[in-house]
């Protein structure tokens, strides 16, 4: 199966933060920058963008600026002083200018769910399946996808078992929430897939 089947993101959204230095691999150079993508609520997503060094050079992209961007949803763990963390990344493949004010936000992706899938509810009683998705690319490696599944789209997800096959519809969203850390309240952000859809994949 080829990655561009199982794992695509499409972004349209505003340059948040300039690009900084990521990482260096494979003799190449890798920044990260921001973007904000807009959900038909008003609510806007902060997306973590790793693009290619000569990306940058061409396109030199500035807070303001919106951009059209064809990627993949990718993730690592990162090394803290208070253990892993998963770090998910749009990881650009294309990306030209576009129109101001468009906004795109549209994930398909195939995988497997790798751990039992969580079943909840909110203290409102909002239903929630909560699933962690393992995506193939290529020379083998695999990236490792949290997705929040809502409603009753919730109950039909609490049904898969570990190894099963699934296509997911839906987008890539941020969350902020509160941690505390030596009693002190810090912000932070985490990423997740937010599936408009999950069903078996077909093969």
């Amino acid at each position: 199966m080829e990655n561009a089947q199982n794992n695509s993101l499409i972004l349209s959204g505003e340059v948040a933060t300039a690009p900084e230095f990521s990482h260096e691999s494979h003799g190449c150079d890798f920044y990260t920058f921001k973007l904000l993508t807009q959900r038909l609520s008003g609510t806007y997503d902060e997306i973590n963008v790793l693009i290619k060094k000569s990306l940058v050079n061409t396109l030199n992209p500035q807070p303001g600026d919106f951009l059209s961007i064809q990627s993949e949803l990718r993730s690592f763990n990162r090394k803290t002083d208070s253990g892993n963390r998963l770090i998910i990344s749009a990881f650009a493949k294309e990306v030209s200018p576009c129109e101001a004010g468009v906004f795109k936000n549209e994930l398909e992706l195939i995988g497997t769910i790798c751990k039992e899938p969580i079943y909840r509810k909110t203290p409102l009683g909002r239903e929630i399946c909560d699933i962690m998705l393992a995506t193939n690319r290529n020379y083998g490696r695999s990236d490792y996808l949290p997705v929040v599944v809502w409603g009753r789209n919730a109950r039909s997800a609490a049904e898969f078992k570990t190894g099963d096959l699934v296509t997911v519809f839906g987008r890539i969203q941020s969350r902020e929430y509160t941690k505390l850390c030596d009693g002190v309240p810090h912000i932070k952000t985490t990423y997740e897939v937010s599936a408009a859809s999950i069903e078996p994949a077909e093969i």
